[in-house]
Order: C-alpha cells, then sequence, then structure tokens
C-alpha cells in the first residue's frame, strides 16, 4: 500500500505541473481560424499585472493559446504522410501583405507532357551494375565518365567507315551535339514558361535555302544591331517584313521597377542616404599630395639659384668686353667703354710674353689691357 500511495502522489505532483485545457473567461474570445487568431476583450488584471507582469501575461498567453488549439482541434482532420493535418476554414479578416501572393509556376513542355501521359517521376538508384566491367558504378558524376572510358576502350569499326577516321573524336563529336541541343531546348522551355519572345530562324542550311528564309535571315540580321535595325538601310527592291517583332533575336529590356519596400525598409534607406551625405569625407590622393610639394621645392630652389649673383674666382675667363658694353677696339685685345675705341695693349704678336689678360676700363678713350706674366 505504501508503494502505491507514493506513486499516487508522484503521479499528482506531476499533473500539478500541467495546467487543464479548459479555460473560463468572463467574455467570450473571438476567434479567426483561418488566420489563426484569438481577440481577447477581458479587462487586464491591474493588481497582478503590477506585482508580476511576466508570470501574469505568460499565463493570460498560455490561456488564449489553449482556446486556440481547441477550436483547431474541432475541425475536421485527414491524414497526409503519416502526420494529422487540419482543414482550416477560409480566413474572416484581409491581412494585408505586403509583397504579393506568389504566382504558381508554369509547368514546363516535359511535366506537361507527363501529365498527360501519365507518366509519374519515380526516384531511381544512385548505383548501377554493370555487366561488362562487374561492379556497380555511379549513375552520374566523373565515375561513371571512367566507367564508360573503361568499356569503351575498343569500337568496332562500321564497314562504310573510313579506316583513317578517329573513331573516338567521332563519338565525342556527336555527344556534344546531343549535349548542345538538349541545353537549347532547356533554354527554349524556360522562355517559354517566362514568355519570352525568341527569333523563329536559327541557323540556315546552305544546302538550297529558300527566298522565305533568305528573307528572313536578312530580317534578323538588320535587327540585330543596337538600334534594332532603325539605321540600317534598306536594298533598292526589298520589301519590308511582316513580322520584325517576332524576328527580334533578343527581347527588349523591361523597364526596372521599384522595389516594394516596408516602410521600416525605406526609412532605414533614407537615413543611410543623409549620413552618406552629412558624413562625406574628401579622397585624399597621398602620392599626388607629396609629389606636387616637392615640385613646389624644386621651383622654388631654383629660383634661388637665378636669383643669386656668381662670385667671381681666381682664374677667371677670358673677357674682351669691356664693363661698358662699348665698341671693338683696335689691335688684339680691346677693351668696350663708353667712350671712343681705345688702343690694343700688351707685347706685339711676334714677341709673347706670356699670358695676357684684358681688363676693360671705363676711360673717355677706352679701357686700355694690363699685361700679366
Amino acid at each position: 500500500m505504501d508503494i502505491v500511495n507514493e506513486v499516487l502522489q508522484k503521479a499528482a505532483r506531476e499533473a500539478e505541473k500541467f495546467k487543464p485545457i479548459t479555460v473560463e473567461k468572463h467574455l467570450e474570445v473571438e476567434f479567426d481560424v483561418g488566420n489563426l487568431l484569438a481577440f481577447d476583450t477581458n479587462e487586464l488584471d491591474t493588481r497582478k499585472l503590477r506585482s508580476a507582469t511576466n508570470d501574469y501575461l505568460r499565463d493570460l498567453t498560455r490561456d488564449n493559446t489553449q482556446l486556440l488549439l481547441n477550436k483547431v482541434w474541432e475541425l475536421p482532420t485527414k491524414r497526409v504522410d503519416e502526420a494529422i493535418v487540419a482543414e482550416l476554414p477560409k480566413p474572416s479578416y484581409l491581412i494585408p501583405r505586403s509583397l504579393p501572393v506568389p504566382k504558381p509556376k508554369e509547368p514546363t513542355k516535359w511535366e506537361r507532357f507527363a501529365k498527360e501521359k501519365g507518366i509519374v517521376k519515380n526516384k531511381k538508384a544512385k548505383l548501377l551494375w554493370d555487366e561488362t566491367l562487374k561492379k556497380w558504378i555511379p549513375r552520374y558524376g566523373y565515375k561513371r565518365a571512367a566507367a564508360e572510358e573503361q568499356k569503351d576502350w575498343l569500337i568496332e569499326l562500321p564497314g562504310n567507315a573510313d579506316p583513317m577516321e578517329d573513331q573516338f573524336a567521332k563519338k565525342k563529336k556527336i555527344k556534344d551535339e546531343k549535349v548542345a541541343k538538349n541545353e537549347l531546348q532547356r533554354m527554349r522551355n524556360i522562355a517559354k514558361a517566362r514568355k519570352i519572345k525568341i527569333p523563329r530562324v536559327g541557323m540556315l542550311s546552305t544546302d538550297r535555302p529558300s527566298t522565305k528564309d533568305l528573307h528572313k535571315a536578312a530580317t534578323v540580321a538588320k535587327v540585330s544591331t543596337a538600334s534594332v535595325g532603325k539605321f540600317q538601310q534598306s536594298l533598292p527592291k526589298e520589301k519590308p517584313a511582316r513580322d520584325v517583332k517576332s524576328l527580334m533575336p533578343v527581347a527588349p529590356a523591361a523597364k526596372r521597377k521599384k522595389p516594394n519596400l516596408t516602410p521600416q525598409q525605406e526609412r532605414k534607406s533614407n537615413i543611410d542616404i543623409i549620413d552618406k551625405i552629412l558624413n562625406k569625407k574628401p579622397k585624399i590622393d597621398l602620392e599626388a599630395a607629396v609629389n606636387r610639394e616637392m615640385h613646389y621645392q624644386d621651383s622654388e630652389r631654383s629660383e634661388e639659384k637665378k636669383s643669386q649673383k656668381p662670385k667671381a674666382g681666381r682664374g677667371g675667363k677670358k673677357r674682351s668686353a669691356g664693363a661698358g658694353g662699348g665698341k671693338k677696339g683696335k689691335g688684339k685685345f680691346g677693351g668696350g667703354g663708353g667712350g671712343k675705341p681705345g688702343k690694343a695693349s700688351g707685347k706685339p704678336a711676334g714677341k709673347p710674353a706670356g699670358k695676357v689678360r684684358a681688363h676693360g676700363g671705363a676711360g673717355k678713350k677706352g679701357g686700355g689691357g694690363r699685361k700679366r706674366r
């Protein structure tokens, strides 16, 4: 009996932790089960709200959620993938959306064909048993390509084939053409699903194209410019194409639409723009600033050198002109003075007596030379 009492007491203590599913309210709570909403119009208990705010609000939320779940369990249910799902009714309140409801994706050409023929997609195994190699190989990937190379290490030459033709390169070319064809078909399906106009003509055969094919090819070539054929000249007797728009190689670019922003996102974007304008700092090019300063210093140094007077040395060069800059005098060394030309000074040309240095004078008759030995 003691063991039974202990078990009952323990079960009672565990039951106290969980509250009952029945909740009593003074006023009935309004429900919108389609939107999973509950409206509680009862007054709040101010005493409990002041003394224990968090506990009171948590208990109130729990009670309203329990009432909403009770309403959900009253709805008809069904089992989907080992889960019980309730069918929600049509919502009574229209809740606004920031973005429009996404449209259902349009099925591709293969999906429509599979639906018409009743083809059901089954999950395939990742590995396949190869009877030639006697081992499991993956269905896709580089290991599958390596296995195919092991199998096709020898290719039988057909009877009417050229014996010098590379059959491996031929097989690779055929495979590349199939891949390109599948990729082209895939792009066409995407363009068709997005309702993008594509040209109705492709590569013309070089055998014997008809006049209609040539006319279409010429029209496509004309509208393939940046101006869509606006500035292209026509031939003398060329007839205008009836469906130029349908033959355009690229669909015209759609106009850009402004994104649908919420008020919070728009406010944040405006604040960022204002901060960027007000807190804009000038960009400093250090290299350009250093080069400019070096150029300025070099120019100052050159100006200082030009302004300084040259110092006279002991062994200067021979000067034949006087300070006055007068006319040239007679003789070997003439001094230019402010007056008449002076006579030459020094030894005759036949008897040199060492070095001779001429100094121009500033006298009336010109500066006479002074010999120096």
